[in-house]
């Protein structure tokens, strides 16, 4: 990272001004006066930060950070990788100073901290590191400790060299200002990215907002200016959204009708401010009843739809596959659940579950969805992307002119729902007689699938034996 704002410096633009910034410092090692530099640049795949590099000429203490140069994003992001080649160790990694990284084989987790650019490699070998600073030390005073904290050093340092292999990390950043550079190739399991509403919590840490004060939050909160947006103006929306002034049509005595939209007060998870959230109940034929929920908040502008599905937990898991085979296709219903996991292997494509959250669409806008989030982390808006290197540049743009076509109705290609709570649905031409486009296939869930799905805990007969049992095992003891 030094070495990227020391080569930035010594470039000069034909009117001589400087693209690094040099500010005068006081060094916290020797307290004397050192010099930081700040360069603004724009990273690929992700978006404008400022690297700042401090260095002392007294002590020669160096020191460099990070900082995101923009606002904190709307909602918080997480990132999984899974490093299965030497090649993998290289992808950039964008870790903010509010940001959780981990190391998921050996539970390995690094809090929020300095903010870092830098690759998979360089983090593990730079934790790596830092945990053998102070060996010596635990061999004397924690002799029972620094056998393991070595195991640790050993493991990391045959990640970091590739030695052990495969192995998953993630990047968990409430703020939404981390990242890490997509594979060349995706594949299932191999990239996630996972956008979530941030807790009132989170909120806090990040000084949003007082959780302990959000009741008292005026809804007359000067916002900025959205007139260049009209479509964040609940008023201005098809249909109209019921306004915060309206009284609220929810009534826990009476049962939810279908088609009926009920509305109830909410936190923006942008903002914090008080927002309202709409829900409709909708009966989809020869699947079942779903709810849709979406949420306008009209002091930032932040706005967020979402599909859930109801009822009973069904004890195996199921597999839709669809033949796409011209443009009349491309206009089927589709509702992916947030547990559902999609592929399309002509395409070269593979979504993993929560990555778009429930979708209640067309194949075609799914897809479109699918292309539009991923070209905007692959290819950065303005000049960012131009420092992709020319093959990864020729995969990528192969990949999305297919993906284009396919939405174009040009190709033909198949479409994978595997979902092992069995909440998806595509939409059948020939309902109710089978479809021969469409195989449903019913299938048993993994011990995994069980486990991330929080099933394996859940037990709703028979625990009033084993409550007993451990009540009168904890009194015994």
């Amino acid at each position: 990272m030094g070495r990227k704002v020391a080569d930035a410096s010594a470039q000069q633009e034909e009117d001589d001004s400087r693209v690094v910034d040099e500010i005068e410092s006081l060094c916290m090692n020797c307290h004397e006066n050192g010099t930081t530099r700040l360069l603004l640049t724009r990273i690929p795949f992700f978006r404008e930060i400022v690297i700042m590099s401090f260095e002392c000429p007294h002590c020669h203490f160096r020191n460099s950070e990070i900082q995101p140069a923009g606002e904190i994003q709307q909602r918080g992001i997480k990132f999984t990788v899974r490093v299965d080649t030497v090649d993998d160790l290289s992808k950039q990694v964008v870790k903010s100073d509010t940001a959780i990284f981990r190391v998921e084989e050996i539970d390995l987790e690094i809090p929020p901290g300095r903010g870092q650019l830098t690759n998979i490699e360089g983090i593990l070998s730079m934790v790596a590191q830092d945990l053998d600073q102070k060996q010596d030390e635990r061999r004397e005073k924690m002799p029972e400790v620094a056998p393991q904290i070595q195991k640790v050093i050993d493991t990391l340092k045959e990640m970091a060299s590739g030695e052990k292999l495969p192995f998953k990390v993630t990047i968990d950043d409430p703020a939404g200002n981390s990242s890490i550079e997509p594979p060349n190739q995706l594949s299932a399991g191999k990239y996630s990215r996972h956008e979530y509403a941030r807790t009132a919590a989170q909120n806090e840490a990040l000084g949003l907002g007082d959780s302990s004060g959000q009741k008292e939050a005026p809804l007359n909160v000067e916002a900025p200016a959205t007139e260049i947006r009209p479509e964040y103006h609940a008023t201005q929306m098809y249909p109209e959204m019921p306004s915060a002034h309206q009284p609220m049509v929810n009534n826990v005595d009476e049962d939810i009708v279908e088609d009926q939209v009920y509305s109830f007060p909410a936190s923006c998870p942008g903002c914090t401010l008080s927002c309202t959230t709409n829900m409709k109940m909708v009966n989809i034929p020869h699947f079942k009843q779903v709810v849709l929920m979406s949420t306008v908040c009209e002091h930032c502008g932040y706005r967020s739809n979402e599909v859930k599905t109801g009822g009973e937990v069904p004890e195996k898991g199921r597999r839709i596959t669809v033949n796409i085979q011209n443009r009349e296709d491309m206009s089927r219903d589709i509702l992916k659940a947030e547990s559902c996991a999609m592929s399309c292997p002509e395409l070269n494509l593979s979504v993993e579950p929560g990555t778009l959250g429930g979708r209640f669409t067309t194949v075609e806008g799914l897809l479109t969805q699918v292309r539009d989030d991923l070209r905007s982390s692959i290819f950065d808006v303005g000049d960012g992307g131009d420092s992709m290197d020319s093959a990864s540049k020729s995969k990528w743009n192969t990949f999305f002119d297919q993906l284009g076509s396919a939405i174009d109705g040009n190709e033909k290609f198949t479409v994978i729902l595997e979902d092992p709570l069995a909440s998806s649905y595509v939409q059948s031409f020939t309902a109710p007689e089978p479809d021969p486009q469409i195989k449903v296939e019913d299938y048993d869930r993994t011990e995994e699938e069980e486990e991330e799905l929080g099933l394996k805990d859940m037990k709703t007969e028979g625990y009033e034996e084993e409550h007993a049992a451990e009540q009168a095992a904890t009194n015994g003891a």
